[in-house]
Parts: structure tokens; C-alpha cells; sequence
């Protein structure tokens, strides 16, 4: 199946975006590659790491005659650029995204895709705290999943072509209905979020703590949660808005458990402790043997010693 497109154009270009135009052409997967963004700074840059073969602060000038039109935008943006884009798209190309949040995206983006468009929301689940064009590199998509949740009527060769298209940059591909992704995702991803941006902030707020024991004793666990706080905020606070319902119902069902735990604590059940550590250990390494991480001393991170 053939996977390459004349042109694919990249609207957003931070870690993802950034990540799929090193991984497009190192591929081949495109015989051009056009790169949008709003800020002539951010193009600018992208620019000079040589992320794409033409540059643009106009989406709609970005997807004339492509192909593959990929929006890497925080969700909050998507109707806007949906709006930008719609005149300007050529029959028969495909539009996907690569959002935490699916069936917000849709609500904002399937109105203005006009006929004979393929609109083929996407998520892959990779990526890093870190954020902007800097911060891609090759691979990141390597062993990852990427999720369709695909609206009704969708074009099945346009399907198998996008599928085709993260297969070849590494990653295994799910379909999945938008609602129930948004729930799955809450879960593993946006929930993991929230606890590590609140737990920082409670570490900030306290006044029993100076800053410098904080950053001095982080290793001991405190150092985890600060890379998921690092996050960008902009696409965080997007997500939070744009997947109310599924954090709020993920949110106290934790809170429910957290309250167990605590009452737990407080009388002294140690059995009941023992139990939820034991089965969350194996939780971890499910993961593992998933392949979704790796089973390395300190979770693989280099030392001082190593470099010795």
C-alpha cells in the first residue's frame, strides 16, 4: 500500500507536530512538506531546524493541494482552525488531528469539513513534558499507539491509508468510539496530569517547606511529578475544558478511593494497604511487559556513575 503523499501539511508545529516532520521525512512519507503556525517565531525556528519544504503563519494557505492535512494545535483551537482551513481544502484529502480529547474535536472541527473531505480524528499517545518546536525528535511515535475514532460514514480506503501512514512511523493503531476514548484517556492520562499539577502546587504552597528542600529531597518521589507538571499549559487547561464530564467522573471515583486509603491509614489497617500497593505493583508491570515502558533501574535514567 502506498503511504507516501505529494504533501502533507503540519498545522502546529510543537512536540508532535515538530516529532511527525522529522519522522515524515526521514521516512519518505511525503514529497512535500508544508509547516503552519500563528507565531512567525515559532515558524521561524521551525525554519531553522529545517522541519519542513515551505513555511506559512496561514493555515489555509498551508492545506492547498495536500494530501494529509494534520492538525497539531491544543484543542481549544480546533474549531478556529477548522473554520481557517475549510475553503481552502482539496477533494479527497484526508484531515486528522492528533487531540487528548476527541469528541470536543469533533463537535469543533466535522461542521466545517466540507464534502468530499475525509475528516479522520486521530490521537497518538506519545510525547514528553517538554513543548515547541525544539522539542521533537525521530521516533517518538516508535511502539506507541495512535487511536482513530472515526465518525460515521468515514471512507474505509482513506482509513486504511492514514493507517497505513502511523504504521509506517512505528505506532500500533486502535479505533475506538470518541465517548469511550475520552473516558479511557481521563484515566490514564488526564488524571495523571491533574494529580501531578496539584500535588506540585500543594508542595509550593506549603510554607513549612522552603523551595530549596523541595528541589533538594525530590528525588524521593516528588521528582515524578514534577515532569508531568511541566507540561504545557495551554493544551492541559484545553483538555480540562474540553473533557469535563470524563475527569469530573474519573475525579471522584479517585476521590472515593482516596478516602478508603485514608480511612485505611488512620485505623491502621495494614492488610487492606498491603493489598492495594500489591495490586498496583502488578499494574506496573503489566505496562512493562507491554512494552509501554521500561523495567530499568531508577526508570532508566542516566546517572553520574553510568557516565563513568
Amino acid at each position: 500500500m502506498n503511504v507516501q503523499f505529494d504533501r502533507i501539511a503540519l498545522i502546529g508545529i510543537g512536540l508532535i507536530g515538530s516529532s511527525l516532520a522529522y519522522d515524515i521525512r526521514r521516512l519518505g512519507l511525503a514529497r512535500e512538506i508544508v509547516v503552519a503556525t500563528r507565531s512567525p517565531d515559532t515558524l521561524k525556528r521551525a525554519e531553522e531546524l529545517g522541519l519542513g519544504d515551505r513555511y506559512t503563519t496561514s493555515s489555509a494557505d498551508a492545506v492547498r493541494d495536500a494530501d494529509l492535512v494534520i492538525v497539531s494545535v491544543p484543542v481549544g483551537a480546533s474549531e478556529s482552525v477548522a473554520k481557517e482551513i475549510a475553503a481552502s481544502l482539496k477533494p479527497g484529502a484526508i484531515v486528522t488531528d492528533v487531540g487528548s480529547t476527541k469528541a470536543s474535536v469533533i463537535a469543533q472541527m466535522l461542521p466545517h469539513i466540507p464534502a468530499g473531505v475525509h475528516f479522520i480524528p486521530g490521537h497518538p499517545l506519545a510525547g514528553t513534558e517538554k513543548s515547541g518546536p525544539d522539542a521533537g525528535f525521530p521516533g517518538l511515535f516508535e511502539g506507541r499507539w495512535c487511536i482513530f475514532t472515526p465518525v460515521a460514514g468515514t471512507d474505509e480506503a482513506a482509513m486504511k491509508r492514514l493507517r497505513g501512514f502511523w504504521e509506517a512511523l512505528g505506532s500500533k493503531v486502535d479505533e475506538m468510539d470518541a465517548e469511550h476514548h475520552d473516558k479511557v484517556l481521563a484515566i490514564v492520562s488526564h488524571l495523571p496530569h491533574i494529580i501531578a499539577y496539584n500535588i506540585v502546587g500543594t508542595a509550593d504552597d506549603l510554607e513549612t517547606v522552603t523551595e530549596s528542600e523541595v528541589i533538594k529531597y525530590s528525588a524521593s518521589g516528588f521528582r515524578d511529578f514534577t515532569r508531568l507538571a511541566a507540561s504545557d499549559p495551554t493544551m492541559w487547561r484545553d483538555v480540562c475544558l474540553h473533557n469535563r464530564d470524563a475527569i469530573l467522573e474519573m475525579l471522584a471515583r479517585f476521590s472515593e478511593d482516596l478516602a478508603y486509603l485514608q480511612r485505611a491509614i488512620r485505623w491502621g489497617e495494614g492488610d487492606k494497604i498491603f493489598e492495594l500497593f500489591t495490586r498496583t505493583r502488578a499494574i506496573r508491570r503489566s505496562i512493562v511487559q507491554a512494552g509501554q515502558d521500561v523495567d530499568a533501574p531508577d526508570f532508566g535514567r542516566p546517572h553520574a556513575l553510568d557516565k563513568k
